[in-house]
């Protein structure tokens, strides 16, 4: 089985928080019995997680040997020039070792749910959009590219991942998809 869930901004990718507070998990959502995230979305970033009861789909969607694209909208702080773009496009030097080349384009604000809560607005400052593909998946990479370029995340979105999209999937909100498109 195959699911894809639209998480929410503020939820874990996990079915149980130790935390004190404990924090939302994906146990609030009425998701199908003895499915687990294939990979991960930050507490703080929202849209498409991929969830399967079956091991070696879970392993090919989140193998890196496999280059799955992974489709983010991003909300940026400032308006990205080109030298900006095409150090994306190129890679950029992390901490950990440069990034593999993403694509990477400026677009127009998306047509999204509301935030709970808001992006910070501020007067002073523009933000931009930009769509950016990335076929590795190093914690928190779509956030430390665009900051290693001078343009720091507001808002992440999952739009994709591989053939599968969120296609109209409300937030907090679940389908079916079939598994055979992994191959």
């Amino acid at each position: 089985m195959l699911v894809a869930f639209n998480k929410p901004y503020g939820v874990l990718c996990q079915f149980t928080d130790r935390g004190v507070p404990p924090r939302p998990t994906l146990a609030g959502f009425g998701l199908p019995a003895d499915v687990y995230p294939a990979g991960r979305l930050d507490f703080d970033s929202e849209g498409l997680l991929l969830l399967t009861d079956d091991g070696a789909l879970a392993h090919r969607l989140t193998d890196p040997r496999h280059k799955q694209p992974k489709t983010y909208w991003v909300q940026v702080e400032g308006e990205p020039g080109e030298a900006q773009l095409a150090a994306l496009r190129a890679g950029v030097a992390l901490k950990d070792g440069p990034t593999r080349p993403a694509r990477a384009r400026l677009i127009q604000p998306p047509a999204l749910w509301p935030r709970d809560p808001p992006v910070r607005f501020r007067k002073t400052v523009a933000d931009s959009w930009l769509e950016l593909e990335l076929r590795e998946g190093r914690n928190r990479q779509a956030r430390r590219m665009t900051a290693a370029v001078g343009l720091p995340t507001l808002r992440l979105v999952r739009v994709s991942i591989g053939p599968w999209r969120l296609d109209g999937l409300a937030p907090g909100r679940w389908r079916r998809l079939d598994p055979a498109a992994a191959t």
